[in-house]
């Protein structure tokens, strides 16, 4: 997370995200560019595109390792996941 190519990476997904979300919902929220309601497209595709970076700084392995979802806990007494 702290590094120039983890934000390179992170950018590039908004942005990809952010022009699937537009497209998305020109597609299904016009017949033409005239009838699409342009301020409510652009903000959508800005609310993925902020979850987008949002879900990176999340999956971030920043830190010691806690109980997240995909983790195995370790120590005495406990088995592999099944």
């Amino acid at each position: 997370m702290w590094t120039a190519a983890f934000w390179k990476a992170t950018a590039e997904r908004a942005i990809r995200t952010f022009a699937q979300a537009l497209a998305a919902v020109l597609v299904a929220g016009a017949t033409n560019l005239l009838d699409v309601e342009w301020l409510a497209a652009i903000g959508t595709a800005g609310m993925a595109a902020l979850l987008a970076v949002l879900t990176a700084l999340g999956s971030a392995k920043v830190g010691p390792p806690g109980p997240g979802l995909t983790e195995i806990p370790g120590g005495r007494g406990h088995g592999p996941a099944l």
